[in-house]
């Protein structure tokens, strides 16, 4: 279980970004009070935490009312990941969501950020909710799926501390060490992409 946790950590982690959601958060919440940065914060974990929840329990039957094999979503989830770890890598994935929140910045009357775009899509976006039912389509009964909701939690814990302190967290880190970090992400995402397409292929060609 403990390993299953640290796996499903990681994988939450990477995707989900809480390093790289910081800077933008910081300059998305820039005319706020204090107080209200932390309460955006707060809600905008807790709005991607049920989505991701409703996704992780009810995605695959939504997969099965689709007519989707869970092998074919492997697959796919696979190369949207792997796409998501080619950004991250080359600072695309960056630089994207930097303009998005100079969109936001740019338009006075915007200004709770909690449900878009921090909850959907900076949080809990297709990258996220494809690896919450990847990893829960993989569990092995109910107390395997609990230990990936608790990994997913905790991702959530982290995301809200580190967007509830972006201000001084960018202030100490700076922007060279978060490129970094973002960089050093992408290729362990790069890797794990790469084994559920694996994992994916080989189901297919067996069954």
């Amino acid at each position: 279980m403990y390993e299953l946790f640290i796996s499903a950590f990681i994988t939450l982690f990477v995707v989900i970004d809480p390093p790289g959601c910081a800077p933008i958060y910081a300059g998305l919440s820039a005319g706020a009070t204090r107080r209200q940065a932390i309460a955006m914060a707060g809600r905008a974990c807790l709005i991607a935490s049920a989505i991701l929840i409703v996704f992780g329990l009810f995605g695959e039957r939504l997969l099965g009312a689709l007519h989707i094999e869970l092998d074919a979503f492997r697959i796919a989830g696979g190369i949207m990941l792997f796409m998501i770890a080619v950004d991250m890598v080359f600072e695309k994935r960056t630089q994207r969501r930097e303009e998005r929140a100079e969109k936001l910045m740019g338009t006075p009357e915007v200004e709770d950020v909690s449900v878009f775009p921090m909850a959907m899509p900076m949080l809990a976006g297709p990258g996220s909710i494809a690896t919450m039912m990847l990893l829960t389509s993989r569990a092995k009964g109910d107390m395997q799926t609990l230990v990936i909701l608790g990994a997913m939690l905790t991702v959530m814990a982290l995301s809200f501390a580190a967007l509830a302190a972006a201000g001084p967290l960018m202030r100490v880190l700076g922007d060279k060490v978060e490129a970094v970090i973002s960089r050093l992400l992408g290729v362990l995402l790069a890797a794990l992409a790469a084994q559920y397409v694996i994992d994916g292929v080989k189901a297919t060609l067996l069954s």
